[in-house]
């Protein structure tokens, strides 16, 4: 009797919807990561909806950006069979796993998150809210829900996914053994990607301005931000990130879309222009994003049928979330949670 098909490795990842449209960035460091791993691994996708409110947002623009962000994971390929993809706060069990966490957590060891130090500092500390201080701890409930195997994190995330693994040890000590530490999954070596007019700086929405590109910009628009991106005073195309930060991104995002090496680009633009360069970029660019912003659009015509994929993703990433819980609720000495 053959035996049954052994169980895929469990991964969970998550993305805020903090812009109208995610940038190339996200596409290639996230995204495009994502849909690759629906292939070896359970995947738990998930719209970071409550943690966005960490920052004052407008209600309205929130709601329409939280769709958009599902209609960009879909058109970029993530399918709602093969992955659970639900928005955050349709999941209540993360909420209520958050406080529990919080009261295994110490302040100074919530103090010392790095993102919080960093954000507060722009305001200082007396402006920043409860749950600017506090979100590493719900991320932590939102990873460790699932009890997942692997988180995807970039370096910035590495610090929380410490924390998640100290009170998920914790807790197993204090109780009984109840989570999995997560590991840290290390996606594909994928170059950073760089602002077009500040190529010192990584692409991000907090610079935004001409120099960030976005999976949703309009063909000409995106076009004429390559056609204006920053390069040197010289006319040699080749690769050095110390010397020449411009041209060397302009050949990562190259290489990172059309898969030819580097060393490739370099042989093929010999003796061209940085003109030429920038052309053939924005060309290699629109390719791959001109069908993700047309189906992005798609999707987003038919509101009933994303709010019908996010049920069902809510649905499955609920029965997970409240089996967890109940466990927890059972080993606290809480009642369980009322249905």
């Amino acid at each position: 009797m053959p035996s049954a098909p052994a169980a895929r490795p469990r991964v969970l990842s998550g993305i805020q919807p903090t812009a109208d449209s995610f940038h190339l960035g996200n596409y290639l460091g996230a995204l495009r990561q994502w849909v690759a791993l629906q292939e070896d691994f359970e995947t738990y996708y998930f719209i970071a909806n409550q943690h966005a409110i960490t920052v004052e947002q407008d209600p309205k623009v929130l709601l329409e950006r939280t769709l958009v962000s599902v209609a960009q994971l879909l058109a970029a390929g993530v399918d709602p069979v093969r992955s659970t993809i639900f928005v955050q706060s349709q999941v209540p069990a993360h909420n209520q796993l958050a406080w529990v966490m919080e009261c295994l957590t110490g302040f100074g060891e919530a103090r010392r998150m790095t993102q919080f130090k960093d954000k507060s500092a722009k305001g200082g500390e007396g402006a920043a809210s409860v749950g600017l201080f506090t979100y590493p701890i719900l991320q932590a409930a939102d990873i460790l829900l699932y009890r997942p195997q692997y988180v995807p994190v970039g370096e910035d995330q590495r610090q929380h996914l410490e924390l998640t693994r100290d009170v998920a040890n914790r807790f197993n000590h204090r109780y009984k053994k109840t989570f999995r530490a997560p590991e840290p999954y290390i996606l594909e070596s994928t170059a950073k990607i760089y602002d077009l007019q500040l190529p010192e700086k990584q692409m991000s929405k907090s610079i935004g301005g001409q120099g960030c590109v976005w999976v949703l910009d309009d063909p000409q628009v995106l076009t004429k931000k390559f056609r204006s991106a920053v390069t040197d005073s010289e006319t040699e195309i080749r690769f050095d990130r110390e010397a020449k930060p411009g041209v060397s991104n302009l050949l990562t995002i190259h290489s990172a879309l059309s898969g030819e090496k580097v060393e490739a680009l370099e042989a093929t633009f010999e003796g061209r222009g940085y003109g030429d360069l920038k052309s053939e970029v924005a060309e290699v660019v629109l390719e791959t994003l001109t069908p993700l912003r047309e189906r992005t659009r798609e999707l987003l015509g038919d509101r009933a049928e994303l709010e019908r994929i996010l049920a069902g993703g809510a649905e499955r990433a609920g029965a997970v979330a409240e089996a967890t819980l109940r466990d927890v609720y059972d080993r606290v000495g809480f009642l369980p949670p009322a249905r």
